[in-house]
């Protein structure tokens, strides 16, 4: 063995309970792949609650016409730090949080490759979210520009906290990098003997694609980022067209980052439920080789579609035309996914766990998604549909059953794994079924009223876009209430819940984890068999 590898053990098994450090030090200052991977999540949970009571802020607000809780401005850092703070602090650090906890035992390494910086990379993620969301208690406001902060408004027009807002951004860019590289040190340097790249799980699969995303467009918004930041502070003109700069530039730069991160958000979506959706149905995962170039050829198309946010800013017509038909294009990877999970389902011998039950919503509800993303990618029609609600409706269709339907099959599935012990069944049906409602409630409407021509952003409206406004809210807080009760599972779960058997999940190749990894301390009291 190595000595890398053995310093990894070490790390490892002296970072448990067992092991010299103990208390908060264990936390503070923990190699181990499976605490990194816990903390983030738990974080991504608190940003998910705060992020949602943001939103829900926001629905109460739009219960019904007129101006009722809230003033206009706060309503705008609502909408600014709510999009921010689930993109940011919700989505991805979960993600990471997965990756962090399953890819060293997916591919048989006894930790991840860089362990003191994962431990790093956690770290920073406090202290920049803490700042961005202490914008609120300073003078001037928290940023009031929306989460696409869209120049001049980011730049002249912006409160003084965009400074610290800017800063934020920073060290959450340097974090996701910093994790990024981690990942792909893991999954090339790392896998156990026999371990090829075509048979990895796809979850490793479409972390490693989704890491190279990262790696190229965080950077990019560093650039942005910093150019306002020049702006704001030291005189350039980047954005000022006074001074000679393009405001269009900014959406240009802001958005060749903002597409990929989209896919950022939902690759290691795909991967869950291609761990998930095979289990259940008790059949290996059809057209696995597929799935891996599909997944490569969205991350390719990703970087050449982002103008397609940006059709009314009055681009050429070729621009126009290339866009949507590259936009289009992506449909024809993703409809390759979306058949290859129904085919491994036909004929299989299905059963409706709650990680099934959230993977096959995820398939059912993304694919409305993807229908709405094809009738925005049509140039004329964006023109109509652009800034309504009609566009909030599509992405909350991609992102919440998309990325966080996919975090919750992939808690429900692996918490077994993680912990040792069970969750409740029945409890965990509950969950799903009104988050499932709660969610098309909430957002199904905002079609009908992007339709019909409500802008979004907007905290007043006109007596007709009343009553489906007030379903949309009914759903939210249907939906965010009902989160409370997946917590309240997860640490009943934990702390009293029934032993897990060595095979949680019978599938048509046995465990699904059998993984050449030793089993956690707090999990199974043996290793279950490596095939």
């Amino acid at each position: 063995m190595s000595a890398t590898a053995e310093t990894a053990i070490e790390n490892t098994h002296s970072d448990e309970h067992h092991g010299p450090a103990k208390g908060i030090a264990r936390w503070l200052f923990t190699t181990n792949h499976k605490d990194i991977g816990s903390m983030y999540l738990w974080f991504s949970f608190i940003m998910f609650l705060l992020g949602g009571c943001m939103a829900l802020t926001i629905r109460a607000e739009l219960f019904q016409p007129g101006l009722q809780l809230i003033e206009p401005e706060f309503f705008n850092q609502m909408t600014t730090l709510h999009g921010l703070i689930m993109v940011f602090g919700a989505v991805m650090p979960a993600f990471v949080g997965l990756a962090n906890w399953m890819i060293p035992l997916m591919v048989g390494a006894p930790d991840m490759a860089l362990p003191r910086m994962n431990n790093w990379s956690f770290w920073i993620l406090p202290f920049a979210f803490s700042l961005l969301v202490s914008t609120l208690f300073m003078e001037g406001g928290a940023p009031n520009f929306g989460w696409t902060f869209y120049a001049p408004l980011s730049t002249t027009y912006a409160p003084d906290t965009v400074t610290y807002f800017i800063f934020g951004v920073h060290m959450m860019g340097i974090s996701s990098i910093m994790g990024a590289i981690n990942v792909i040190a893991t999954i090339l340097n790392m896998r156990a003997p026999g371990m090829t790249l075509m048979k990895m799980p796809l979850f490793v699969w479409t972390w490693l694609i989704t890491a190279f995303l990262l790696i190229a467009v965080m950077p990019v918004l560093a650039g942005v980022v910093t150019m306002m930041l020049m702006d704001v502070h030291f005189g350039t003109s980047f954005f000022n067209a006074a001074g000679g700069g393009d405001p269009v530039l900014f959406q240009h730069i802001f958005w060749f980052f903002g597409h990929p991160e989209v896919y950022i958000m939902i690759l290691p979506a795909f991967g869950v439920v291609s761990q998930i959706i095979p289990t259940f149905s008790r059949k290996p995962l059809f057209g696995y080789h597929s799935m891996v170039y599909a997944v490569g050829s969205i991350a390719i198309l990703s970087f050449i579609v982002w103008a397609h946010h940006m059709f009314t800013v009055g681009m050429p017509l070729f621009g126009e035309l290339f866009f949507m038909y590259a936009t289009m294009l992506i449909a024809v990877p993703t409809g390759v996914k979306v058949f290859n999970w129904i085919a491994t389902m036909f004929r299989g011998s299905l059963t409706f766990e709650t990680p099934m039950l959230f993977s096959i919503a995820f398939v059912v509800l993304f694919t409305i998604g993807g229908f709405s993303g094809l009738m925005l990618a049509i140039a004329p029609s964006d023109f109509q549909y652009h800034d309504t609600y009609f566009v909030v409706a599509h992405f909350h269709y991609v992102l919440v059953p998309g990325a966080i339907f996919g975090i919750f099959a992939a808690v429900y599935y692996w918490l077994p794994k993680w912990c040792g012990r069970m969750y409740s069944e029945a409890l965990g049906k509950w969950h799903f079924w009104l988050s499932f409602v709660g969610m098309n409630l909430a957002f199904f409407p905002m079609h009908f009223l992007g339709l019909a021509g409500m802008p979004r952003r907007i905290p007043d409206y006109a007596l007709q876009f009343a009553d489906f406004n007030q379903i949309s809210t009914v759903g939210a807080f249907m939906f965010g209430s009902t989160q409370l009760l997946f917590l309240y599972l997860v640490i009943k779960a934990i702390r009293s819940g029934e032993p897990a058997t060595d095979q949680v999940w019978e599938s048509a190749e046995g465990l699904e984890w059998t993984i050449p990894s030793p089993a956690p301390y707090h999990t199974f009291s043996t290793p279950p068999e490596v095939k």
